[in-house]
């Protein structure tokens, strides 16, 4: 019972969207606007970097917390293997993000709530992925390019670094999903519309 509530507390926390409320404090609400996204790429885009960058924060630290505390508490309950039990957290504190239950299971790309569980699970991955991200970045100007890229090299990443397999397909599954939902994204890539990082949208 405790894990499962584990589980539900990830997920919940996951799921809080910060990018609606940042914006609503603004009298915005974000998903009107730009790409209807409610991170903080769609936050830069229609508020501007200070917002951005608070949503940013919230949403890493909210992916961070359900598997440092999740750790920290199996191990201090003596439930089982803690190392394996954090990707069930990780896993509720992304899909908590991506299909939200106080945004009716909708929900945003996941990438920043995975950037924290990789930052609290793997660090020296995450800070390959965010290396690889502002490389493509700076070169491609699109964030949805970066997003995609750096999540797609994470498992690669840890599979040659020799991590336990169960780390290596978990995250393997977490970037396609991250793939699949930046589909809308590419459709605009392909079409020419997609925005470049730096690009405001009107109110």
């Amino acid at each position: 019972m405790r894990i499962v509530l584990l589980i539900m507390g990830s997920y919940l926390l996951g799921g809080v969207p910060f990018g609606v409320i940042v914006g609503r404090l603004r009298g915005v609400d974000v998903r009107r606007y730009g790409s209807g996204n409610i991170g903080s790429s769609n936050v830069l885009r229609v508020l501007g970097p200070g917002p951005a960058s608070l949503v940013l924060v919230a949403d890493a630290m909210k992916g961070a917390l359900p598997v440092v505390l999740g750790r920290w508490l199996m191990r201090t309950w003596s439930l089982g293997e803690a190392d394996l039990w954090v990707l069930a957290f990780g896993a509720a504190a992304i899909l908590g993000h991506t299909f939200s239950v106080f945004l009716t299971f909708r929900g945003g790309r996941a990438v920043a709530a995975t950037l924290g569980v990789l930052l609290a699970m793997a660090w020296q991955a995450a800070l390959f992925g965010l290396a690889v991200w502002l490389l493509v970045v700076a070169v491609s100007r699109y964030i949805s390019v970066a997003s995609i890229t750096a999540s797609a090299t994470v498992p690669i990443y840890l599979a040659a670094t020799a991590v336990r397999w169960e780390w290596v397909a978990f995250w393997t599954a977490v970037a396609a999903l991250i793939i699949a939902r930046h589909i809308p994204n590419l459709g605009r890539l392909l079409e020419g519309t997609e925005s470049k990082i730096g690009e405001r949208v009107e109110l």
